[in-house]
């Protein structure tokens, strides 16, 4: 072309990066720049998308001084393409404060601010802008929406979630596959798997992931009769399962110890389907028969394997042998588990734990100064508890809740009737090498048993108790929580690290089996 103008650049450039031609797409803007022409709102934000796609945030900001220059920086167009880079990029300070910035933020400016916000852990905070984004009267839309029930989910509050779903209810989306399964998994990570099922039930169309999602719901919340009862179902609706429905399968029969069930499964996804397992339908396997305490089966299964292994499978072989006390075992797991993650603190703790669950506490203290020689800290254990809309944390031993004198008497005298009833505190899970009256005080202050007594302080006769935990739950607190409910008549809902426990009347969803 003899004569070039900024659309024809802008073409070119945009239409390289749609292409995933990305060097083509940098050196184009290049060749613009060298014109001495500015490139103008429309050419920008496709090198930043370019930057977004490529995650090559060096580029973005060289990008993002060049747009300064120019003086577009307060332009909504660019600057909303800036925030997407920066958030996609992973560096949230960036793309928040450019969002903060904005002199007018439209819909796609907020979804991706609230996106990013739930993609990089803060989904508090994407909840908190949602509704500053209503204040300001910008309106969501269904792909708005889908985030924050994303954000919804992650958080774990079930009264949130509720007034999303109300929300969504009254400004009559439609529940579609995407904003569909994104509702059950919400309602099933906040607790409540018979909510997420009616969403299932009320949807017009469902896709594999929808149907993946709800085989999901039910085994981590312990249901796996129900969870492979749905596969039938499927394939008689014409929906033939992916990879991720067979890893929702085999999950669901690894958390409720149907052993044969998972084990056929896992031939049909190979003999039937033909799918070659990866690494996370392994996972599963090891996990089921690592918890059923065949540990020589799971390895066995792992030196089988013709596909590389990850922190997962062996964090899984790991987490059996702590179970079952495989000292030995649990050695091999955890050396070939820190080649992997050197810097992975949760891995020396679980040898830790093993370690001082069979006495042998100079090993103990071994790993704890290897952990201080490379810097590593535990992740502290927190619960968190619903009251009245409101979130409550604790820690172990926490006395910063203004309630704590009520709450540490209401503990100790709960103690005392759980004792009369038959329950005895398990000291094995005090991991200290302590006499046995500390070690009885350090278990009675554990934080979920704070957030249960401050739940029967604070919250209706008769109401259910919901208290998520950042770690796995400790099997002292378990059997806390069996005897709580049998006592005081209160369905408890605890949400670990791995699954959900739904205790009632004595009893745990789980069965004893997590």
């Amino acid at each position: 072309m003899p004569e070039r103008d900024p659309y024809t650049w802008s073409v070119m450039v945009g239409g390289f990066a749609k292409i995933g031609d990305y060097m083509n797409c940098f050196g184009t803007f290049r060749e613009y720049v060298r014109t001495g022409e500015c490139p103008d709102n429309y050419t920008l934000p496709n090198v930043i998308r370019a930057c977004r796609d490529t995650m090559d945030v060096q580029m973005g900001r060289l990008v993002h001084n060049f747009v300064c220059k120019l003086g577009l920086d307060l332009d909504q167009f660019v600057v909303a393409a800036l925030v997407d880079m920066y958030a996609k990029c992973r560096v949230l300070d960036d793309a928040r404060r450019l969002f903060d910035g904005m002199v007018k933020k439209d819909l796609i400016s907020w979804t991706v601010m609230i996106g990013a916000c739930v993609e990089l852990g803060d989904a508090s905070e994407a909840l908190v802008l949602f509704d500053r984004m209503r204040e300001e009267g910008v309106m969501p839309d269904k792909v708005t929406m889908v985030t924050v029930v994303n954000a919804c989910a992650k958080l774990g509050v079930m009264y949130k979630a509720q007034l999303v779903h109300d929300y969504i209810s009254m400004k009559k989306f439609s529940l579609d596959v995407i904003l569909g399964t994104a509702m059950i998994d919400m309602h099933a990570k906040c607790g409540n798997v018979d909510s997420a099922r009616v969403i299932f039930d009320s949807m017009r169309e469902k896709n594999v992931i929808s149907w993946s999602a709800m085989i999901g719901a039910y085994g981590y919340h312990g249901e796996g009769r129900k969870a492979l009862d749905l596969l039938p179902m499927m394939l008689s609706s014409g929906i033939i399962p992916n990879r991720v429905t067979f890893v929702s399968l085999l999950y669901a029969c690894s958390h409720a110890g149907l052993i044969e069930d998972g084990l056929k499964l896992f031939s049909l996804m190979k003999e039937e389907y033909c799918f070659r397992p990866d690494v996370k339908h392994y996972t599963c396997m090891v996990d089921l028969l690592g918890r059923a305490g065949k540990l020589d089966q799971a390895m066995k299964l792992i030196e089988e394997m013709a596909i590389e292994k990850d922190e997962g499978l062996w964090s899984s072989l790991l987490g059996a042998c702590r179970i079952h006390g495989q000292t030995e075992l649990a050695e091999k797991a955890a050396q070939s588990l820190l080649e992997l993650q050197p810097q992975s603190p949760g891995s020396y703790v679980l040898l830790s734990n093993i370690y001082a669950k069979a006495g042998r506490w100079k090993d103990v203290a071994k790993i704890r100064e290897l952990m201080t020689h490379r810097r590593l800290k535990k992740v502290p254990g927190w619960t968190w508890i619903e009251v009245e809309n409101e979130t409550y944390r604790f820690s172990i031993g926490d006395r910063t809740h203004p309630k704590s004198r009520e709450i540490y008497e209401k503990l100790m005298n709960l103690i005392k009737e759980l004792e009369l009833k038959g329950y005895v505190p398990n000291t094995d899970f005090v991991l200290h090498d302590v006499d046995e009256e500390l070690k009885l005080d350090s278990l009675y202050t554990h934080s979920e048993k704070l957030a249960i007594a401050f739940g029967l302080l604070s919250t209706a006769e008769g109401s259910p108790i919901r208290i998520t935990k950042n770690l796995r739950v400790c099997g002292d607190c378990h059997t806390f929580s069996k005897f709580v409910s049998a006592v005081t008549q209160r369905v408890i809902i605890v949400r670990d690290a791995n699954r959900f426990h739904h205790f009632k009347d004595g009893a745990c969803s789980c069965g004893d089996y997590w």
